[in-house]
C-alpha cells in the first residue's frame, strides 16, 4: 500500500511542477488564477496523501480550511474577470 501512497504523491507533484510552468507561462492572467488554484489543490492533495501514507488525522482542519479558501478566491476571481469583461 505503501508503494501506491508513494506513486500518487510523485503524481501529484509532478502534477503541481506541470502546473507551474502554466503559472510562469500563462498569457492571460485568468490562466495564472487557475494555475494558482491548481497548485493549492495539489498540495491540499498532497498533504491528503501525507495523512494517509503516516495514518494521522491532524491536518484534517487545516486542509478544510484551505479547501473553503481555494474555493472562495476561484469565485471571487472569475467574478472579478467577468466584471473586467463586462466593462470592455
Amino acid at each position: 500500500m505503501t508503494v501506491v501512497l508513494h506513486l500518487c504523491l510523485a503524481m501529484v507533484a509532478t502534477a503541481a511542477l506541470l502546473t507551474l510552468l502554466r503559472l510562469l507561462r500563462g498569457p492571460a492572467a485568468l490562466d495564472r488564477i487557475v494555475a494558482l488554484d491548481v497548485i493549492v489543490t495539489m498540495i491540499i492533495a498532497g498533504a491528503a496523501v501525507h495523512m494517509a501514507l503516516h495514518g494521522e488525522a491532524t491536518l484534517l482542519p487545516v486542509l478544510l480550511v484551505l479547501s473553503l479558501l481555494v474555493f472562495i478566491g476561484s469565485v471571487t476571481a472569475a467574478h472579478l474577470v467577468e466584471r473586467r469583461e463586462g466593462m470592455r
